[in-house]
């Protein structure tokens, strides 16, 4: 089934201690405000992704839609930060860690999610709260969101294999659950019999 990665959210290291006050001077693009947030936000237009730097060196990069956005992005970061720190290292290899990945995908036909919350474990919908079913897939670790128009919003994969195997098991979950209400309703069909119409007899007054 067809997917598109949305946003993909990753953890590096520049290990190396960081100058957020002075970094946060000198790159117009970075911003800090530490009795706020402890990191500085650090924004990069090409690719477009967001990064979060803190004091001990680490970062998270968000926003990104494939891995060589991440990669692109933290390089550009390493070598504007060098400008200003030069024990910041510029690197060839970027090491770096997906720790979420959020896609979306179609099941291209309506859901009844009630039916599908009443039958189904690991499922929850409470419409008056929010407008579609919460779905927790144990293996691999996803959560998806699933709407009653079929689109569905993956997130907390660590890969697109991930993904791939969660909308794989939702499909499989909602096939076997309209199977099974299919055969229950057959059953109880075939088990409801046919009541006969008592005739009226008509007769003639004495």
């Amino acid at each position: 089934m067809a997917y598109k990665i949305q946003n993909l959210v990753a953890s590096s290291n520049l290990e190396t201690t960081l100058d957020l006050y002075n970094l946060a001077a000198a790159i117009p693009d970075v911003e800090y405000e530490p009795e706020q947030f402890p990191g500085a936000i650090f924004k990069i237009k090409e690719p477009k992704v967001t990064l979060l730097l803190f004091k001990n060196g680490k970062l998270i990069i968000s926003g990104a839609s494939t891995e060589d956005d991440i990669i692109a992005g933290i390089k550009k970061a390493t070598k504007l930060i060098n400008e200003i720190q030069k024990e910041v290292k510029i690197k060839k290899a970027v090491n770096y860690t997906i720790v979420n990945l959020v896609a979306t995908s179609n099941l291209n036909r309506p859901v009844d999610l009630f039916q599908a919350a009443v039958t189904l474990d690991d499922i929850e919908y409470e419409p008056e709260q929010f407008p579609g079913a919460i779905i927790r897939i144990h293996n691999p670790k996803v959560t998806i969101l699933l709407f009653k128009n079929g689109k569905m919003i993956c997130a907390g994969a660590k890969s697109e294999g991930d993904i791939k195997k969660s909308i794989t098991a939702v499909k499989k979950l909602l096939a076997d659950n309209n199977s099974n209400t299919e055969e229950t309703l057959n059953v109880k069909k075939e088990k409801k019999k046919p009541v006969k119409k008592n005739k009226l007899i008509k007769t003639k007054g004495i």
